[in-house]
């Protein structure tokens, strides 16, 4: 945004009684002396020095004679400074204005979130713009009515962590807002067997992970943002459209290359499988839960879609009837076999046993 130099505030306004001052220095003048000179009062004289008084059309004549100065000078530096005091008057209401409002704005943002990731910048006039960009809202009703949109209704809880609807919402409306800002090349549907064989191969090495599969999807047209989330918030992933083209946010809440590559390819799910044929559609997708959105038709088939797109069922279910996963040196074998980082076999079969607690010597931080 451009800035032009009329539409600064001055954080101070210069009186002429300042500048005055200055020449009667530089000059080697007494006030008592120029008061006689002028036939300004001493009184008056003294009160515009110290910018109590301003200086009139008069005044400006008699002191421009005194100096051999321009009178047009005098009065333009006291148009100036009442100009600046107007501007500095109307910049303190409207920053009083905006403390008012923001404290009743506060309380509908992820404050602290935030705050942390300096999304917001402390100054109510800079940030309840931000945050009504951020929300797509234009006034505090707006903003405020997002929170009653049967969109966000089906925000499932989980039994093991309380969920901050606030916190989540300001996670989702942050995401929305960066994809925004971020251009990648038109969607073409039917590379998704191309695009499913790089991100296997990107998972696989895992280096350079997150920033290799951004690139990736990027050239196939999906937007990937990955964003901090806030406390009390266990979001792994939101898939939505974004002006034109898909969109996926992760939180990257669990630093592991197994739930990383589950999380992005169960948002891919709903792109292909959901999204292709609905452009409002917005899919979140929290810590799993028993209750009817996490076993919703659409999650189900986006937990399938991902299950199948890192390892192939038969492979897996083989896999599981003839080895065990306690076995390290099956499950190398198997992770060869079919093409995967190791540890994608550990994140599977805890999904779906859900035994998190098995113990092994493979590496699985996200790298």
């Amino acid at each position: 945004m451009t800035i032009h130099i009329k539409e600064l505030v001055p954080a101070n306004a210069t009186h002429p009684g300042e500048v005055l001052k200055e020449e009667l220095e530089a000059n080697a003048i007494k006030q008592k002396d120029f008061a006689l000179q002028t036939g300004i009062p001493r009184t008056q004289l003294n009160e515009i020095i110290k910018g109590k008084r301003g200086i009139n059309a008069d005044i400006a004549l008699r002191i421009g004679k005194a100096l051999q100065m321009d009178a047009d000078l005098w009065m333009n530096l006291q148009s100036g400074f009442d100009l600046a005091i107007a501007r500095i008057k109307e910049k303190n209401r409207a920053q009083l204005e905006a403390m008012d409002r923001w404290d009743m704005i506060k309380n509908y943002i992820p404050l602290k979130f935030y705050k942390k990731h300096s999304v917001i910048s402390g100054n109510p006039l800079k940030d309840i713009e931000t945050v009504f960009t951020i929300y797509g809202a234009k006034n505090s009703d707006e903003l405020i009515s997002v929170y009653s949109k049967t969109s966000y209704a089906c925000f499932r809880k989980s039994e093991k962590l309380e969920i901050d609807k606030i916190n989540l919402i300001g996670w989702v409306k942050l995401v929305n807002y960066k994809a925004t800002q971020l251009s990648v090349a038109a969607f073409d549907c039917s590379s998704k067997e191309q695009l499913l064989a790089e991100l296997k191969q990107i998972f696989r090495a895992n280096k350079n992970t997150v920033e290799l599969t951004q690139l990736t999807l990027g050239r196939h047209g999906i937007k990937l943002v990955a964003q901090q989330k806030p406390d009390k918030c266990a979001i792994d992933g939101i898939s939505f459209w974004s002006n034109g083209n898909p969109a996926v946010g992760i939180s990257l809440r669990h630093l592991r290359i197994d739930n990383f590559a589950f999380t992005i390819m169960h948002e891919l799910g709903h792109i292909f499988l959901h999204l292709v044929n609905n452009n409002t559609a917005e899919f979140i997708d929290l810590e799993d839960s028993d209750n009817g959105y996490g076993n919703s038709k659409e999650e189900i088939e986006a937990n399938q879609f991902s299950a199948d797109a890192l390892i192939d069922k038969h492979a897996w279910q083989d896999f599981t009837a003839k080895s065990t996963i306690h076995n390290t040196k099956h499950v190398y074998d198997f992770a060869k076999k079919v093409g995967v980082h190791p540890a994608l076999i550990y994140g599977r079969y805890s999904k779906e046993t859900g035994n998190y607690k098995i113990k092994t010597s493979i590496d699985r931080a996200l790298q």
